[in-house]
């Protein structure tokens, strides 16, 4: 059986999806901020959610998309910095709910509003480092001597498996802190990290757009 990729150039991808997948960017971070707040069943909804839209990504650049995107940025641009935006408002919630007077914070910090599946899937659609997995990191790693769309099929799945490992890890690690959230002190310093966290992810998103 002759693999869509050649064994050498998948070797090398390995290599490259381990240091992405593994480096903490708004997806890993937003996972670590989920696990936080909202346990391991939504750290899992988000992975689902986050992943479903490097699959839409992945679609793209078997469709050409990534081409398209290049050729009008400035709609790529929009679609970042809403999401940077969304991402910020659940920030500041989160921020607004550790300023609150103690006796509104002891019945425990609220999760943000919306379900984590959705939240995962605005982080990621709108996240730079998708658009440039698409168009920069992909493309020379396929051989134009082979069929291009099994190239993208295996290279690609190759890194949403990692990134579903990696986002998990990330999550779960955040989870791991929610048992001390019966501790009103912690809860409200968490909130203020969590709140700072998200919006640093915003920042990262609106930079990179």
């Amino acid at each position: 059986m002759i693999l869509p990729v050649d064994p050498a150039r998948y070797a090398a991808w390995l290599g490259v999806t381990a240091v992405m997948v593994a480096t903490p960017g708004p997806a890993n971070l937003f996972a670590i901020a989920t696990g936080a707040t909202r346990g391991r069943r939504g750290v899992l909804a988000a992975v689902v959610g986050m992943n479903l839209a490097s699959l839409v990504w992945i679609a793209g650049a078997s469709l050409g998309l990534g081409a398209l995107a290049l050729t009008f940025p400035a709609a790529f641009r929009i679609l970042a910095l809403a999401g940077a935006a969304y991402v910020a408002w659940l920030g500041a919630k989160a921020i607004g709910s550790a300023l609150r007077p103690a006796d509104e914070v002891a019945g425990g910090i609220a999760p943000p509003t919306g379900s984590s599946f959705r939240q995962g899937f605005a982080v990621q659609i709108s996240n730079p480092k998708a658009l440039l997995f698409t168009t920069a990191v992909l493309p020379p790693f396929l051989d134009p001597a082979r069929a291009i769309v099994p190239q993208i099929v295996m290279l690609a799945g190759t890194t949403v498996v990692g990134d579903v490992v990696a986002m998990t890890a990330y999550g779960f690690g955040g989870a791991a802190l929610a048992a001390r959230m019966g501790e009103p002190a912690f809860r409200r310093g968490f909130a203020l990290f969590t709140g700072a966290l998200l919006v640093a992810i915003a920042v990262m998103i609106g930079l990179r757009a």
